[in-house]
C-alpha cells in the first residue's frame, strides 16, 4: 500500500474531539463515525488529526452567524483542517434548507445540524444530518439538508471536509414555509389579519390568520392529509378541517363559500379543498378564508411563518473569490470585523491595516476570515481593496 495511502487510512482512524454530553448522546452521524474511526486509531497526537478534531468543537463553540437566505463560496486546503458553522434563528413552522455544492478532490463534506437549548447557551442537541457528500475528481456535486422546526429557536449547522483535502464549496442557507399557502393565486399581501388579535371586544382572540380572496377562489391543501370533517359551525360557517399526521396537527379552513371534499377523503398538496367566502360568524365581511393550525398536545399555534412565503432573493457573491484560501492584508484603518456578512452586524474587534488574515469565505460583499490566533468574523472586502 502507497504510503499516502497508509497515512489516508490512519488519519481515518484518529480520536475525536471533546464534544458536548449533549452532542455525544445522539445517534452516530457520518461526521461523529468518522470521528470516532479517528478515535479508535490513537492518533490524537497527529498534528493534523488533532486539529481536525479541535476544529469540529471549536466551530460549533463559537458560531458565526447568518442572514437569511445566504450564500457562501468558501475553500478548504489539505495542507488545513477546518470547520465552519453558521447560527441562524428559526420560527416554528419554518424549513431550513442547507444546499452544498463541492468542487476539488474526491472528499467526504459533513453537513449537520444542531439546536442550541433554550435553557443554556452552549449545551447543543443534534437534530439533522445530510448524507455525507463524496464526489468523483473534477466533478461537482450536492448535498442538502432539511429540517423543520416545531419551535422559536436558534440553531447551528456545521461543515467540515475530511482530512487532507483541497476544495471550494457553495454554501446556501434559505428559510421556507412549512406548508403551502392555502389560498391559490394569493401570498402575503392576502394576510390582513394575524394570530392572537382580539375579538368581540376582548373577550376572545383570533386563533389563526385572514386571509382576503375574491369569493369562489380556491381554497387548497397546504400539506397532505386527510380530511377529518367537513361539519359546519356558527363561527366557522361551512369548514374543512385537514388531518396533518406527519406534523401531529390539523389544519382548519373557515368561512368557506362552500367545499368541495368529503370526511375521510385523502388529499395531496394543492388539491382543492372548497372556495373562499363569507359564511359563519363572516357574514358581514369581505370574502377570506380563516386558516388556522391545531397542534396536539398545544392546541392553536401560530400559523403565519408555516405558510409565509420567502421573497427575499439568495445574496449574489460579489467579493474577489479569486482570493479564496488565501493569505490577505487589510489595506484600511480599523476595519471592524463582524460576526455576521452585514454592516448592521454586531462588531466584533477592531482590525488595524497591515493585519495578516486567511480569506476563508466570500459572501456578498464580504470575507470570512481567520486569524493567527483563530479569531473568525466577517470584514468588508473594502478592506483589502476590493
Amino acid at each position: 500500500m502507497p504510503l499516502r495511502t497508509r497515512v489516508l487510512a490512519s488519519l481515518l482512524l484518529l480520536a475525536a474531539c471533546n464534544l458536548p454530553d449533549a452532542v455525544r448522546r445522539v445517534p452516530p452521524t457520518a461526521h461523529g463515525r468518522y470521528a470516532q474511526a479517528l478515535r479508535d486509531a490513537g492518533l490524537e497526537s497527529t498534528a493534523l488529526g488533532r486539529e481536525w478534531l479541535v476544529a469540529s468543537d471549536s466551530a460549533l463553540r463559537a458560531p458565526l452567524a447568518a442572514v437569511l437566505p445566504s450564500r457562501e463560496l468558501g475553500a478548504y486546503s489539505r495542507s488545513e483542517a477546518r470547520a465552519v458553522a453558521y447560527r441562524v434563528s428559526l420560527r416554528d413552522g419554518q424549513r431550513l434548507v442547507a444546499t452544498v455544492r463541492a468542487d476539488g478532490l474526491r472528499a467526504a463534506i459533513f453537513l449537520d445540524l444542531f439546536e442550541i437549548e433554550p435553557d443554556s447557551a452552549r449545551s447543543l442537541v443534534h437534530r439533522a444530518t445530510a448524507d455525507t457528500l463524496v464526489r468523483p475528481d473534477s466533478a461537482a456535486a450536492f448535498l442538502t439538508l432539511q429540517f423543520e422546526a416545531t419551535r422559536d429557536g436558534n440553531y447551528v449547522v456545521r461543515l467540515q471536509p475530511e482530512l487532507l483535502r483541497d476544495g471550494r464549496f457553495e454554501l446556501i442557507l434559505r428559510a421556507e414555509p412549512s406548508l403551502a399557502f392555502p389560498v391559490e393565486g394569493h401570498g402575503n399581501r392576502a394576510i390582513q389579519s394575524v394570530f392572537g388579535m382580539a375579538r368581540d371586544g376582548g373577550r376572545r382572540s383570533h386563533h389563526g390568520i385572514d386571509i382576503f380572496a375574491p369569493r369562489g377562489t380556491p381554497v387548497i391543501a397546504s400539506t397532505d392529509g386527510v380530511v377529518r370533517s367537513t361539519d359546519p359551525s356558527n363561527l366557522g360557517g361551512k369548514v374543512v378541517w385537514l388531518g396533518d399526521e406527519r406534523r401531529r396537527q390539523s389544519l382548519y379552513y373557515a368561512h368557506l363559500d362552500s367545499a368541495v371534499v368529503t370526511e375521510g377523503q385523502r388529499v395531496r398538496i394543492g388539491d382543492t379543498l372548497g372556495f373562499v367566502g363569507n359564511t359563519g360568524n363572516a357574514r358581514t365581511t369581505a370574502p377570506h378564508l380563516h386558516f388556522g393550525i391545531y397542534r396536539r398536545g398545544a392546541g392553536p399555534i401560530d400559523p403565519l411563518a408555516h405558510v409565509r412565503q420567502v421573497l427575499s432573493e439568495t445574496p449574489v457573491v460579489r467579493a474577489d473569490t479569486t482570493r479564496l484560501g488565501r493569505a490577505g492584508v487589510t489595506l484600511v484603518d480599523n476595519a471592524t470585523l463582524r460576526w455576521a456578512p452585514s454592516a448592521t452586524s454586531p462588531a466584533l474587534q477592531q482590525v488595524p491595516r497591515a493585519s495578516v488574515v486567511q480569506i476563508m469565505g466570500a459572501s456578498a460583499n464580504w470575507y470570512r476570515v481567520q486569524f493567527a490566533d483563530g479569531t473568525t468574523g466577517y470584514l468588508s472586502a473594502t478592506a483589502f481593496g476590493n
